[in-house]
């Protein structure tokens, strides 16, 4: 049978690598039927109990900081918007078509000169992020233009070449983790910059002197950034698609064990590497590569089932895209607090982390939207912290919002209101052999005591017992509550009732 031109392509696009690794964030996870030998898999163990996993697991909320030269330009140079030549602001350097000024890579590579940001305070940043409730910061070391935001002794592309000199990294490391916020380090392994940056296979004799060379210097710089900041409590690697870094299998897995020797606890996400088969985030055998999975980015899992079990986290924009600096956000959705609180929330009810970015401009500034995001945020962390740290997915739906429950205390359960009902009453459904079912309920906030009665609906065959619980029609609320339920033993037998005969 003939196919045309199109239905190759289709099928050569279902079968392609890129494809598979989209479905593993977008639809059901199939497992190989038959297990594939894999030398170069996953290093750490699964679901790992030691204190800097249990740490991770409870943080709730994180920041994720973007910024380096693309901050300067802020996604448009000289009133001309990149918007319809590159793909996102950080990656402006690539800008082309006929609105990409003249000249534009030689012009975005010695933006350097002009990098003095004048009000840049590390400690005002970490300050902020605490009061937001952020309990850890992923912050850009270097994006793939190469700009080292420390002094590495391997690169002169480097702070310490800008007019501010300073080692900025450092400043950041300690502020945060002066304010009691955990440090990882965002870190690109593909560079624009790099000449010895092969991103195809190398196939010539100088192709692989090149990437011997930019192997060596990747590792050095990953070295160096473990013992100029050893409080560090992980990686965040990015720009490790080309395939020249896929078929270096040999070289990221020794690279992971020895980041992982100079320090046992160190936390890497699934991106930094893949088996000798090319899979990516995990190995052909499903495993998961690395100690959580890191492919949520601007996206959610459906519901907890598909992650297995693993450790997660989603980092999100606050526009629909562009982690760094943009200028002009005129046409652009910019996330609300209600939404940073329903996708907190729905991350929490899943066992993940939500960790949102944020874009300082060229002077080291937050803009006017983000620093009010952080206030208004903070408020509502502080208010309802019981239900967002410390507490894990509980295996119930709710049609009013998010269950979480307390890993310290199973009895405290904690239900997050996005959806208000016009009646105003709660109607929470519980299994009837459940053995511990609500016996009292608060609202978190105010620690108000709330009316809860059980509500025996009949459906015939019922296998649910239902609880109201009453929200007084005069609270004021203007975003979403939580409300601490209190569970109980359950010792009222519900009443026997004669079931329908079909």
């Amino acid at each position: 049978m003939k196919r045309n031109k199109i239905q190759i392509l289709l099928m050569l696009a279902m079968l392609s690598p890129l494809s598979l690794v989209k479905a593993q964030w977008t639809g059901k996870r199939e497992k190989p039927a038959k297990t594939i030998d894999v030398k170069y898999g996953t290093i750490t163990r699964p679901n790992r109990t030691d204190s800097a996993m249990v740490a991770f697991r409870n943080y709730g909320l994180g920041q994720f900081i973007h910024w380096g030269l693309y901050a300067i330009p802020g996604n448009e140079w000289n009133g001309i918007s990149a918007r319809q030549g590159a793909p996102a602001s950080e990656w402006i350097r690539t800008w082309g078509g006929p609105t990409a000024p003249k000249n534009w890579l030689n012009i975005y590579d010695n933006l350097y000169k002009q990098f003095n940001p004048k009000n840049f305070d590390a400690k005002i940043w970490a300050k902020r992020a605490k009061e937001m409730g952020v309990k850890y910061l992923v912050f850009t070391t270097k994006h793939h233009d190469g700009f080292c935001l420390w002094p590495s002794k391997y690169s002169d592309y480097t702070v310490a070449n800008s007019p501010y000199k300073k080692d900025i990294v450092k400043q950041v490391v300690d502020a945060y983790t002066e304010q009691g916020i955990d440090v990882f380090l965002y870190f690109s392994v593909t560079e624009w910059t790099n000449k010895d940056c092969v991103t195809s296979i190398p196939k010539t004799a100088d192709e692989k002197a090149r990437f011997d060379r930019f192997l060596k210097y990747t590792k050095n710089q990953l070295l160096e950034l473990q013992t100029n900041y050893p409080r560090i409590k992980g990686f965040w690697f990015d720009g490790t698609w080309d395939r020249s870094w896929v078929n270096s299998y040999e070289f990221t897995y020794n690279l992971e064990k020895e980041l992982r020797k100079n320090n046992p606890n160190l936390i890497i996400g699934s991106r930094f590497r893949n088996d000798e088969h090319g899979s990516r985030h995990f190995d052909s055998n499903g495993v998961l590569l690395g100690d959580y999975e890191q492919g949520w980015e601007r996206k959610m899992p459906a519901n907890i089932d598909i992650l297995d079990g693993n450790d997660w986290d989603c980092v999100m924009t606050i526009p629909p895209n562009g982690w760094g600096y943009v200028k002009n956000t005129d046409g652009m959705y910019l996330k609300t607090t209600d939404d940073v609180i329903d996708l907190l929330m729905r991350s929490r009810s899943m066992n993940g982390n939500f960790v949102l970015n944020f874009g300082p401009d060229g002077d080291g500034n937050m803009s006017k939207h983000e620093n009010e995001l952080i206030t208004d945020l903070g408020k509502w962390t502080k208010a309802n912290a019981e239900g967002i740290y410390n507490v894990s997915h509980f295996p119930l739906e709710s049609k009013y919002g998010y269950y979480t429950v307390s890993k310290t205390d199973s009895t405290s359960l904690f239900l997050t209101v996005m959806n208000r009902p016009v009646n105003n009453i709660l109607r929470v459904v519980f299994p009837k052999n459940s053995k511990l079912i609500p016996a009292s309920a608060i609202l978190l906030d105010s620690q108000k005591d709330l009316i809860l009665k059980k509500a025996n609906i009949g459906f015939d065959r019922d296998q649910n017992m239902y609880f109201d619980i009453i929200i007084p029609e005069d609270l004021q609320s203007k975003r979403a509550f939580l409300v601490k339920i209190k569970l109980g033993n359950a010792k009222t037998a519900e009443d026997k009732l004669m079931d329908a005969k079909i």
